[in-house]
């Protein structure tokens, strides 16, 4: 029986290891707004589930726009040809009309046929395809990752393939690409590549001459300057940041405001708790024990009324990144006044 839970890390990383063993449910449910899991898991079952002698007479992968209830359901009632079994994958199931119907085949499925259903986005849970299949056979739910967690997952991520990554190199790491897990998962590839062979340890060095940034002008690095407040540093890097030809505000000014929440977070934590220990440090910042040293300063350096104000400072300056009441300033010039505020402010 399957059991859908928010911890798509564990059942992608469990079902692809069940197909690289050749086990195989006779229903899969991949859905969820981060395709990273999804992909990966259709990818395995696809790669896994036949050989190439195989897939001639007992693989068929449509996609829900082309395709209908009726046709998939036929497929996969289909016995396999000299084969053990057979394969039917529906690829962007969510543009599948009235796809709720194939309950009608999920509720009692084929042995000897792998059915793979992949949705782009959510899947109503209250529907009877849904409750079907976490009866039947496998649900994998893919949640996005959040900005605050990049960083954790990427040291995760690593360590999963055997290698170990600086945290500062996961935070810039984090920095370039984002919540995008494919991205990460390519730029690793192609650093990997120019590594030398047998590499375990990934440097913030090896960061900046693979991935294409650079830590010196990063918004990583502006987040850690601003918590020392080393100003000359940070107006430099703020500057740098914004002569870039593809600037844009609401980057910069989600992560300034990850980073401001988590001081908040970690003062309300202090005024309950002045010693905390790790484990209470770490589930309150979020971040690897590295940087508890920066955030030790950080509440130092923003008390709760200046750290209240920075926040509503930057939620100030992301409404006018997104075009709202910016006078004649352009993006970059917001950026200073910005950073210069919360400096001097």
């Amino acid at each position: 029986m399957a059991k859908a839970t928010t911890d798509s890390a564990t059942v992608a990383r469990e079902l692809i290891t069940a197909a690289e063993n050749g086990v195989f449910a006779p229903v899969y449910l991949l859905f969820g707004e981060e395709p990273y899991y999804v992909d990966s898991v259709c990818d395995a079952i696809v790669e896994k589930a036949l050989t190439d002698d195989e897939r001639d007479f007992n693989q068929f992968i449509c996609y829900g726009a082309e395709t209908t209830v009726e046709d998939v359901i036929g497929n996969a009632r289909r016995y396999p040809m000299f084969a053990e079994r057979s394969l039917v994958v529906v690829k962007e199931a969510q543009a599948l009309k009235n796809s709720d119907n194939l309950s009608i085949y999920t509720d009692e499925p084929l042995d000897s046929t792998v059915l793979v259903l992949v949705y782009r986005g959510k899947v109503d849970k209250r529907k009877a395809l849904y409750k079907s299949v976490c009866k039947t056979g496998k649900v994998l739910e893919s949640n996005p990752v959040r900005d605050y967690e990049m960083a954790r997952w990427i040291v995760d991520y690593y360590a999963g393939r055997g290698l170990e990554i600086a945290p500062d190199a996961a935070g810039l790491l984090a920095e370039s690409a984002g919540t995008d897990l494919h991205k990460i998962a390519i730029e690793t590839d192609k650093m990997l590549k120019n590594l030398p062979e047998g590499t375990r340890s990934v440097s913030v060095a090896d960061i900046e001459a693979n991935v294409g940034i650079t830590r010196e002008f990063s918004v990583f690095e502006l987040t850690r300057q601003l918590s020392y407040r080393q100003a000359d540093k940070a107006l430099r890097t703020a500057a740098y940041i914004g002569s870039a030809a593809r600037f844009a505000m609401p980057p910069v000014t989600a992560a300034l405001f990850n980073h401001f929440d988590r001081i908040l977070k970690y003062e309300a934590l202090l005024m309950n708790n002045p010693q905390p220990s790790p484990e209470e440090k770490s589930a309150a910042l979020g971040v690897n024990p590295y940087f508890f040293r920066e955030y030790d300063t950080a509440v130092r350096n923003y008390p709760l009324k200046r750290c209240m104000a920075v926040v509503s400072l930057i939620k100030d300056y992301d409404y006018k990144g997104k075009g709202g009441d910016t006078g004649e300033a352009d993006a970059a010039q917001l950026l200073m006044e910005l950073v210069t505020k919360i400096l001097y402010s």
